[in-house]
């Protein structure tokens, strides 16, 4: 870890980096660019305010210092201290302010330094999902499902690193040269993925995933569209009774959504273990151990993977395990683990299309170094999993479930699949785009409603009687 005085010499270097070459003479206009010139990579004007928001924040730091980073501060003491010290460094200034003008300088400097400058009006925004900043100058935002080109924009590279270098020092992790990508998460368990030259060429890059503080419940989901009330109900009984479950689908379709809802549906009497490449699941339940990877330190050494968590779970005597996502040699072991008792497991996995998962636990099984015949690891998927949830973000922006598939069993070498429920795509769309279709079932009965009868979780109605899809 960095000392107090490193990580102040790094927050002023970066300042004087991008500082402007001389204030302007009292009275003087600020300079403002000339028509035509515009900010790198935006087609947007540069900020009039840039140089003196650069003086401001480095006078700040330099006349707070240590208490910037004092640990026995509260976030309440920190801010007013920042308040009253800006204040006066404004007035200090004898660059003429309009009230307006005063108050925008103010407020950006105070999320400069308490916050994460130009990203907290969308961190606050409730209807932005995700934040996606392309160097210093390029900010886009995803609202329901379309980017849009963001308004604000950071002062430059430094200004941006400093915010790279807050998030994921909370975590306890680092980003240099020599470690130029990191996987962090910010206090409400948001996302974050970032990327430091030299591998980023253009400037730093920074993703934030947000999460809502208020988890989105079943029906939410129902409400989206993103499955039916049938649906819901059936893998509401899936979970309740104990069958494994892995939630499917590409970058962006909402499976962590997904499973983070699924889990509402375990008992609250049971003992739930949450593994996770960065924490970001809210389970509501009081029973809940919740575990985090770690990546390698400086020395190269105190790396904690997924696949040590899942081991070190099963000693923990758990009624439940729950992975973020499995991408590595961490399937044998989450496969050996529903297959030896601990039913009831939810994960996800990146794939196209239910059968692509197999495909891909196939193949990251063969990761974990265990020379296995493909028959036995096939045998142990087919054994282990009891259904496929598959969800994909449309054309339109939209996030839906497109498949539940049940793993049926095998037939020679192959594992055997049937589809439950299928998104009826000849629906078509309405005139704003929308996809009007929805999930239908197939009329396909599951092997596994004898095992929800078993476990005293009868569906209330016959789900798979309704209306079949045209297939």
């Amino acid at each position: 870890m960095s000392t107090l005085g490193e990580r102040l010499a790094r927050l002023n270097a970066a300042i004087k980096e991008g500082a402007e070459p001389a204030a302007p003479r009292p009275g003087a206009a600020l300079a403002v660019s000339p028509p035509g010139r515009t900010g790198s990579r935006t087609g947007r004007p540069v900020d009039p305010f840039a140089g003196l928001k650069r003086r401001v924040h480095q006078s700040l730091v330099e006349a707070l210092g240590p208490k910037l980073y004092d640990a026995n501060l509260s976030q309440g003491e920190l801010e007013q201290r920042v308040r009253a010290t800006l204040q006066d460094v404004i007035e200090q200034e004898q660059t003429p302010l309009t009230l307006l003008d005063r108050g925008r300088v103010q407020q950006e400097v105070l999320d400069e330094i308490l916050g994460l400058g130009p990203l907290e009006p969308y961190l606050n925004d409730p209807e932005v999902s995700e934040i996606m900043v392309n160097g210093p100058g390029q900010i886009y935002v995803e609202r329901g499902g379309r980017l849009h080109l963001a308004e604000g924009a950071f002062a430059g590279e430094g200004s941006l690193r400093r915010v790279i270098e807050k998030i994921v020092s909370r975590v306890g992790r680092r980003i240099d040269e020599s470690s130029p990508m990191v996987d962090a998460r910010l206090p409400d368990g948001s996302r974050v993925n970032a990327v430091v030259p030299p591998v980023a060429v253009d400037g730093s890059l920074l993703t934030i995933r947000k999460f809502s503080s208020d988890p989105l419940t079943v029906h939410d989901l129902v409400g989206f569209g993103t499955l039916t009330p049938q649906v819901a109900e059936l893998l509401a009984a899936c979970v309740r009774a104990r069958l494994n479950i892995v939630i499917s689908g590409g970058t962006g379709s909402g499976k962590t959504t997904t499973l983070n809802t699924m889990s509402s549906f375990i008992p609250a009497d049971e003992r739930i273990v949450t593994i996770e490449d960065a924490a970001e699941l809210q389970l509501r339940q009081e029973h809940v151990l919740r575990m985090e990877a770690r990546p390698a330190n400086v020395e190269g050494r105190g790396e904690v993977t997924i696949r040590d968590l899942v081991r070190n779970c099963l000693r923990m005597r758990p009624d439940r395990i729950v992975i973020g996502e499995v991408r590595d040699g961490a399937a044998l072991d989450m496969l050996q683990a529903m297959n030896t008792g601990h039913d009831g497991s939810l994960t996800t996995v990146h794939a196209n299309a239910p059968r692509d998962v197999l495909s891909r636990l196939e193949t990251m099984v063969l990761m974990s170094g265990m020379e296995l015949p493909v028959r036995a690891v096939r045998e142990q998927m087919a054994s282990a999993i009891d259904l496929i949830v598959h969800q994909a973000r449309l054309k339109d922006g939209t996030r839906r479930i497109t498949h539940v598939t049940e793993v049926s069993g095998m037939e020679g070498d192959i594992i055997t699949l049937q589809d439950l429920f299928l998104f009826d795509m000849r629906a078509g769309v309405d005139r704003s785009g929308r996809f009007q279709g929805t999930l239908r079932s197939t009329g396909l009965r599951p092997r596994f409603l004898s095992k929800l009868s078993d476990m005293g979780v009868p569906l209330t109605h016959d789900a798979f009687g309704q209306e079949q899809a045209p297939w």
